[in-house]
């Protein structure tokens, strides 16, 4: 029922910005989309949410990413976006897009994206 498009990643130098973008295509009208977040999972280290956007415009940020990126969501058009600023190096890892949704049956399922990968150099 939903499917999950995310770009933007690359390489990138310390100190420099990369927007991701995940939009979300549904097969059927009655789909609805909850919660979408970024994670990220760095080689060895476990996944980790990065930033997350509710149906009611909430936000959270996690502490390390705090005042450098930012999460923006435009539920008309099923995209939820990553801008971020002053990248470090240990910024580097596979972003991943998630999103929580309903069939209208008010069931919620979890959906992952691929992952585009950031890689961000000192």
């Amino acid at each position: 029922h939903v499917h999950l498009t995310e770009s933007g990643g690359g390489k990138v130098q310390a100190g420099g910005s990369l927007r991701l973008s995940c939009a979300v295509s549904t097969t059927r009208d009655e789909d609805e989309i909850y919660d979408m977040r970024w994670y990220r999972q760095a080689p060895g280290k476990q996944r980790e949410l990065v930033a997350g956007s509710t149906r009611g415009g909430g936000t959270r940020l996690t502490d390390s990413v705090q005042g450098r990126f930012t999460i923006s969501r435009d539920s008309a058009r099923k995209t939820v976006n990553l801008q971020m600023n002053s990248l470090k190096p240990e910024d580097t890892a596979v972003y991943l897009c998630y999103v929580e949704w309903s069939d209208g049956s008010g069931t919620r399922f979890d959906h992952w994206g691929q992952g585009t990968q950031v890689t961000v150099s000192s």
